[in-house]
């Protein structure tokens, strides 16, 4: 069963450079360590038990799934789903339509040497960013999730990630039907747009097609394709916009 969101990811080209911004903003930010896939990475962590990923490239690596979005600007580019039943959640996105690989190791190297190990579920092309890849921890999860998660902006977790898509009926069939529950409908004026969420554990995942030419999923969906657009953070009493260039193009806000 899918629990909620693990992390976000946010693509950057500099990771120095992005730390220094979202220290800046009020968040705790926590050198992660390097993967052996050419990445290296920074996080943020809340008292909800998810995260944020700030990722960044040390060496080239075309062929890896966020190295496009990367050159389009980065900022928001995927998201996790914690799962106690990895192979099971796998199976039941793939029953459902979605095209996804099965489990396999991934690893980083924490900045203290120790090496976190997990298996992650990947969606592949024409469905990776819309559905979540998932994730299962072979080292224990506290291992790889930083302890401070107090920050001096009152951030206390993730609220929604909001999904732009072109083709509504068919993610909310396999929403439906790996989730088990219907939707609630979401219209959403301020970027001229209209969808349905589902609420999961602590969490909302929104999806939201243009219903306007002027909607900035428009140009969006154009540019980056069905992709993560947007997500809210909880915490602070006043809702308020995160300035994109700190937060280096990802669309942030409290709610």
């Amino acid at each position: 069963m899918l629990l909620g969101i693990d992390h976000i990811v946010i693509a950057v080209a500099n990771l120095e450079a992005a730390i220094t911004s979202y220290e800046q903003l009020g968040f705790t930010v926590v050198p992660g360590g390097r993967h052996p896939v050419g990445t290296y990475n920074a996080l943020i962590s809340f008292a909800d038990g998810a995260y944020m990923e700030l990722i960044a490239f040390y060496e080239a690596n075309p062929k890896h799934r966020w190295w496009a979005p990367l050159q389009k600007g980065g900022g928001l580019v995927d998201f996790c789903m914690q799962t106690d039943n990895l192979i099971a959640d796998t199976a039941a996105l793939r029953n459902a339509g979605v095209n996804i690989d099965d489990p396999v190791p991934w690893s980083r190297t924490r900045p203290d040497g120790y090496r976190l190990k997990w298996l992650l579920s990947i969606p592949r092309e024409g469905h990776r960013g819309v559905a979540p890849f998932l994730i299962q921890d072979e080292t224990p999860r506290q291992e790889r999730i930083p302890r401070q998660t107090s920050h001096q902006n009152g951030a206390s977790g993730i609220g929604t990630v909001t999904v732009a898509v072109e083709d509504l009926p068919k993610v909310r069939k396999w929403c439906q039907s790996v989730l088990g529950y219907t939707d609630t409908a979401v219209e959403r004026r301020d970027m001229e747009a209209a969808g349905f969420s589902f609420t999961i554990g602590p969490h909302r995942l929104e999806f939201a097609a243009p219903d306007a030419a002027t909607s900035p999923l428009t140009n969006w969906l154009k540019a980056r394709g069905p992709s993560p657009f947007a997500a809210t953070l909880r915490g602070r009493k006043k809702a308020a916009p995160l300035d994109p260039t700190l937060t280096h193009g990802a669309a942030l806000s409290f709610e």
